[in-house]
């Protein structure tokens, strides 16, 4: 009998779970589009799939049923929160700009900068002309790292 259930009862559960665990992991990462439809978000705070639709026409050609179904999306993958308590749902984003940022930038350096961040401020600094002010931030910046070693 214990054999039986290690086989048939345990083992299944057990890589339905890491199967799982690792479908949502990848399903945390946003794509262009979800990008998008965060940003109008994290912008406004709240707002109902119309008004996203709404926003995003501004830049590009999207239909409702599009921006419908990727919001459905994004909150199968925990990236929103939806209040269904009334007949129009109210989305807001579960993720944070700085942590969604975060993830992008550390892939970037590791995948294209092999894991360098000053390559990935040396290219980002010698492909724009930056302004005083930035420069100004940025040196503001190393001193504080500075301080903190």
């Amino acid at each position: 009998m214990i054999k039986k259930l290690w086989n048939y009862e345990i083992i299944p559960n057990l890589l339905y779970e890491t199967n799982r665990n690792m479908i949502k992991n990848k399903l945390l990462k946003p794509t262009e589009s979800e990008l998008e439809i965060l940003a109008i978000l994290w912008d406004r705070k709240t707002a109902t799939v119309r008004e996203v639709h709404e926003e995003l026409l501004k830049t590009k050609d999207a239909g409702y049923t599009t921006t419908l179904k990727l919001m459905q999306i994004m909150f199968e993958k925990s990236l929103v929160t939806r209040d269904d308590s009334n007949k129009t749902h109210i989305y807001k984003p579960a993720v944070t700009k700085e942590k969604t940022q975060k993830q992008f930038l550390n892939k970037m350096i590791n995948s294209l900068f092999a894991g360098s961040s000053t390559e990935l401020v040396l290219q980002a600094l010698g492909n724009k002309n930056t302004s005083e002010e930035e420069l100004d931030r940025i040196q503001v910046l190393i001193q504080e790292l500075k301080l903190r070693k």
